[in-house]
């Protein structure tokens, strides 16, 4: 009660702090930098990971784009080339003229270079980069390109749909906010008693977001999954703990009319139970940290963080405003818009073997849906873009015109004789799918004295360590077909060269696939056995464990289920994202229940009043905790244009919904069913007896 009573008596102090706070949190969070490329976020340790640097430490070469010129002559193109090998960061570009005099005819030109290059009347040009394919640099280099190339040209690549992504993202993140509050406005204006406590509340978690997004300054960058969705998670997850705070202020005002003291009581309570439920939501993104897949980590670290200065602010800054702003706000009371809820509850009580029912026969097709979901999704980041952007044109044109799904590159040893190498690429030119291997041998043959070649041209494939091969292929990244086909490659290359590497777009997706799948058991795993270990301490009972975590996993499994049986294709990271925050955020609906259910049977309710007393007072509570995460989620799951923040979302809507309807119908279902198997396994539960019914036949 001392720190409670210390926020009373100091809250223009605590709002004075938390205004100048904001500052320094408002140029942390514009100087924190966003990573836009997924394929970042895998380890180190991987083959394909080591030969990126080793492309960049030996060639200078880090990024690869193509660029597809559409009908523009070839003084016209070589004009364009001169310009862009003089943008900052453009190491090397490669045309055909580097491998074959411009005024031959190009009829003549040997076919290997002439179909690499030309397709009816567009051109392709080879872009590198001395920068990684997600840099700054690299990006404002292919915006740069774009601006005086013009319209006639379309540049592909990992690095330009990264560029087309950051500027979409910059456009709509402000957007996401704006939707999150008003929607959340709406609801809390709906379902709360006050028309201005919903401005109060976006208040205090305002600046709770801000003060986390600012500090995100000192983890040196995030994703821009994590900056998109950071706010509007939090809004969502912290919610409750400001409307359980105002309720609690109310319940104590009418006991106590001195407004000071009735803070100090509710801010005394609210710690109490929001601590409670709030270690349940943190351990939830915790477990995202234990991904190899380190964009877990990255949104883990962030959120968790978000969800504990959330809760700092709900009893420090939101006390403060309430007390401050105490007097308009007792004048703007209104009766909220939830109806009466006792006969629903009775109702629901009286047939609950129908509620049991339903659950048995819900497992089997929605684990089902869920386990077919996770086998149904998609690892092609540009899938995640609308069809109209830039970067999914050129990808288009690039696959219509030249028959390039995605490019391969080869590192070799340089000291590999040329007749080895040219066998080797003979090889890789047989496997189904590839359409032309390029190498110095390649494109010479064996027999051709790498001297004649100019210098260059031996730069740009060849170093003292290794010697350089792109290999462009037919089939699109992240397809059973292409990971078929680099399997294949990896054995003929580890033939020639024991240490030879495959490095590339594609490559790099094959092992975010391998990664990926075992992350998804590892995470769900990790926040079930913490989640369930939070709820036998709070709770201090084994079985209660097993009943809360049965019924939310069983909400996850239809929401995820939904997907499959809808048809819909979700982006990888979703799945793994949605089993952990629906958990870890809506498990407290059931802890709350829960929690009025124990206390009704220690006091010798037996098991059916105990239910529906807990079920009556609990369903306000949790029907506005779903609809603020539902409000703060939708609006952006219908907005966006990026599927992977617009997926992630929309699971997270539909999970509120499903949620609070299981907790609703299902969990006093199974607390009818097995209450006393509860008390026998609940430390402090006592089970109706003769005492008891003494004590309920005198209330």
């Amino acid at each position: 009660m001392k720190f409670c009573k210390m926020v009373v008596k100091h809250r223009i102090l605590i709002v004075t702090v938390t205004l100048i706070l904001l500052i320094p949190s408002l140029f942390g969070m514009i100087f924190t930098r966003v990573n836009y490329d997924m394929l970042n976020y895998l380890p180190d340790t991987l083959d394909t990971i080591k030969g990126q640097e080793y492309l960049l430490e030996d060639f200078g070469k880090g990024a690869f784009s193509f660029l597809i010129f559409e009908d523009m002559e070839d003084e016209d193109i070589v004009k364009t080339k001169d310009k862009i090998k003089k943008i900052n960061h453009v190491e090397t570009v490669l045309w055909y003229d580097d491998l074959a005099d411009i005024s031959m005819p190009k009829e003549i030109l040997p076919d290997k270079i002439y179909d690499a290059f030309n397709a009816g009347n567009s051109t392709l040009m080879a872009v590198f980069f001395d920068t990684s394919s997600s840099s700054d640099e690299t990006m404002d280099a292919i915006s740069e390109i774009r601006s005086i190339a013009g319209e006639q040209c379309l540049v592909s690549g990992i690095s330009a749909m990264v560029t087309d992504l950051r500027d979409l993202c910059e456009a709509e993140e402000s957007i996401y906010v704006a939707i999150a509050v008003v929607f959340a406005v709406i609801a809390m204006m709906a379902f709360m008693d006050n028309w201005i406590i919903p401005f109060v509340f976006l208040a205090s978690i305002g600046a709770a977001i801000l003060i986390n997004l600012g500090s995100n300054y000192f983890l040196g960058e995030i994703s821009y999954i994590t900056k998109a969705l950071s706010a509007v998670l939090q809004l969502a997850v912290t919610m409750d703990y400001s409307i359980f705070l105002w309720h609690s202020y109310g319940e104590q005002k009418r006991i106590n009319p001195d407004c000071k003291a009735a803070m100090a009581v509710a801010i005394n309570e609210t710690v109490r139970s929001v601590i409670g439920s709030s270690v349940t939501t943190v351990a939830g993104f915790i477990a995202l940290c234990f991904m190899t897949f380190t964009l877990g980590r990255d949104l883990g670290i962030v959120m968790a963080k978000g969800v504990i200065i959330g809760v700092i602010g709900c009893i420090t800054i939101l006390p403060a405003l309430i007390l401050i702003l105490d007097k308009p706000l007792q004048k703007t009371m209104h009766k909220s818009l939830i109806p009466a809820v006792k006969g629903m509850a009775t109702g629901i009580v009286k047939i609950f073997p129908v509620f049991l029912l339903l659950f048995a026969v819900l497992i089997y097709p929605a684990f089902y849906g869920y386990r077919c979901t996770n086998n149904e999704v998609y690892y092609d980041l540009s899938q995640s873009l609308p069809d109209d952007m830039a970067n999914v044109i050129a990808n288009t044109k690039l696959k219509e015109d030249f028959g390039v799904g995605t490019t391969h590159m080869v590192l070799t040893d340089s000291s590999l004789s040329a007749k080895q190498a040219n066998s080797m690429a003979g090889e890789m030119e047989r496997v189904d799918g590839v359409k032309y291997v390029l190498g110095l041998e390649s494109i010479i043959g064996s027999l051709v004295p790498e001297e004649i070649l100019p210098e260059s041209v031996t730069q740009i494939l060849k170093s003292d360590r290794w010697e350089l091969m792109i290999i462009n292929s037919e089939y699109k990244t992240a397809t059973d077909e292409v990971s078929k086909q680099i399997n294949e490659l990896n054995d003929i290359i580890r033939k020639y060269d024991e240490n030879g590497l495959l490095i590339g777009e594609a490559a790099c997706t094959n092992d975010l696939i391998d990664i990926t799948s075992v992350d998804f058991s590892v995470v769900n795993t990790i926040s079930i056995a913490a989640i369930f270990i939070i709820i036998a301490i709070v709770e201090k009972s084994l079985s209660l464990p097993f009943i809360l975590v049965s019924v939310i996993e069983l909400a996850i499994f239809v929401n995820l289920g939904i997907s499959h049986y809808m048809g819909e294709s979700l982006p990888f990271i979703a799945p793994i994202c949605i089993s952990t925050i629906q958990l870890g955020a809506t498990v407290d609906y059931a802890i709350l229940m829960t929690t009025r259910y124990k206390k009704e049977r220690s006091l010798g309710r037996d098991k059916k009043s105990a239910v529906s007393i807990a079920l009556e007072t609990s369903i306000p509570s949790v029907i506005v905790s779903a609809m603020g995460l539902f409000a703060a989620t939708v609006g952006v799951a219908v907005y966006s244009d990026v599927d992977m923040i617009g997926s992630l979302c929309a699971l997270m809507a539909r999970g509120a919904i499903i949620s609070m309807l299981c907790v609703i119908i299902i969990l006093p279902a199974m607390f009818m069913l097995l209450d006393r198997m509860i008390g026998v396994t609940t430390i402090g539960f006592r089970l109706k007896n003769k005492v008891n019914t003494e004590v309920t036949k005198n209330e």
